[in-house]
C-alpha cells in the first residue's frame, strides 16, 4: 500500500490590492434612526475632526521624542501619556464615522491634505514652541468641537454630540490645561 500525498500550496492567497470596495464619500446605509442627509454631514464634519486629532496626536509623538531641558523627564513622560490619550481619541472618531455608514479618512495623505493644524517644522524645537504649539492644536481642536457638537445636536445625534463633547473636547481641555501650566512663569528654582 503506497501513500502518495497531494503538494500543499503554501503560497499566500494575496488579493488584488487595487480594489476599492467604496468611495470613502459613500455612506452605509445603518439602520441608527439618523437619516442619510444628516449622516453624511456628520461624516464630513468628524473627517475634519480626525484628521486634526491625528495630527494633534503626531504632533505628541514627536515633542515626546526630541524633548529636552531640565523638565525633560517630565514632559516626556506627559507627552507619552497625551500621545496615547489622543491615540483612544482617534480611534473613537474614526469608529463612529463607521456607525454612521461613512468611511473613516485617516491616511497621511489625507491628514496632510484635511488638517486645520499647522504642521510643526520637521527639526527640533525649543520646549516652549512646542508647548505652545500643542496649545494652539488643542484650541484648534476644541473650538471645532463646540462648533460640530452644536450642529451634530441640532440635528438629532445625540450618540455623536455626546462623542464630541464627552471623549474629544473634555480630554482636550484637560491635556490644554496640563500643558498651558508648564509655561507658567514660576521659576524652577528657590532663589
Amino acid at each position: 500500500m503506497s501513500t502518495t500525498t497531494e503538494p500543499v500550496n503554501v503560497n499566500p492567497q494575496l488579493s488584488r490590492v487595487e480594489t476599492e470596495v467604496r468611495q470613502t464619500e459613500e455612506l452605509v446605509d445603518i439602520p441608527i434612526g439618523l437619516p442619510r442627509d444628516e449622516r453624511e454631514k456628520t461624516v464630513y464634519q468628524l473627517n475634519q475632526l480626525l484628521a486634526d486629532s491625528i495630527m494633534l496626536k503626531d504632533m505628541y509623538k514627536k515633542h515626546h521624542w526630541q524633548v529636552a531641558g531640565p523638565t525633560f523627564y517630565q514632559i516626556h513622560l506627559l507627552l507619552d501619556r497625551h500621545y496615547g490619550q489622543q491615540v483612544d481619541i482617534v480611534d473613537t472618531v474614526a469608529e463612529r464615522i463607521q456607525v454612521l455608514g461613512g468611511a473613516a479618512r485617516g491616511m497621511p495623505a489625507d491628514v496632510a491634505e484635511k488638517s486645520q493644524i499647522t504642521h510643526p517644522p520637521r527639526g527640533r524645537e525649543v520646549l516652549t514652541d512646542q508647548l505652545t504649539r500643542l496649545l494652539q492644536a488643542h484650541e484648534t481642536i476644541c473650538n471645532y468641537c463646540r462648533f460640530i457638537a452644536k450642529a451634530i445636536g441640532e440635528r438629532g445625534d445625540l450618540g455623536t454630540e455626546d462623542m464630541v463633547v464627552g471623549d474629544v473636547l473634555r480630554i482636550n481641555e484637560f491635556q490644554a490645561w496640563f500643558v498651558a501650566e508648564h509655561l507658567a512663569p514660576v521659576p524652577l528654582e528657590n532663589s
